[in-house]
């Protein structure tokens, strides 16, 4: 039965959207992964896309898929760079993975507006500010 099946939450994986600082390509932002677990997650698949409206029009990205083998214990990985014009609409990141022979899985959502450098934080393992959703 449904009571049965055991819920396990997901905790101390975090998506981070980060500025690139070398200032040469202002319009791309870089989006990562955040393992801040003690050991490594496995099978670790990530689905994004955007949704919502830009002046009025309706507006939907692509929806990306990507597959990382294993992220180490208190590490991170970039997932893919993102287009600061797309911070006009919510952005949506689905994560699925492995962990203590267990799957796991969270959708990350950035709303509308809330990718902004008044929400910059430092990035744990990153060294960087950016905006990160745990």
């Amino acid at each position: 039965m449904k009571k049965d099946i055991p819920q396990h939450k997901v905790e101390n994986i975090a998506i981070a959207i980060v500025p690139r600082e070398n200032g040469k390509d202002e319009e791309l932002w870089d989006t990562y992964i955040v393992n801040l677990k003690q050991q490594p997650i496995k099978s670790v698949l990530v689905s994004s896309k955007g949704y919502g409206e830009i002046q009025g029009d309706k507006m939907k990205t692509t929806i990306l898929r990507h597959f990382f083998e294993e992220i180490g214990p208190e590490s991170f990985a970039q997932i893919e760079p993102i287009q600061v014009a797309l911070f006009e609409i919510t952005n949506e990141y689905w994560v699925s993975f492995t962990a203590e022979d267990y799957m796991y899985d969270k959708k990350y959502v950035f709303v509308k507006g809330s990718i902004h450098e008044k929400n910059l934080t430092l990035i744990p393992f990153l060294n960087k500010k950016g905006v990160m959703i745990k």
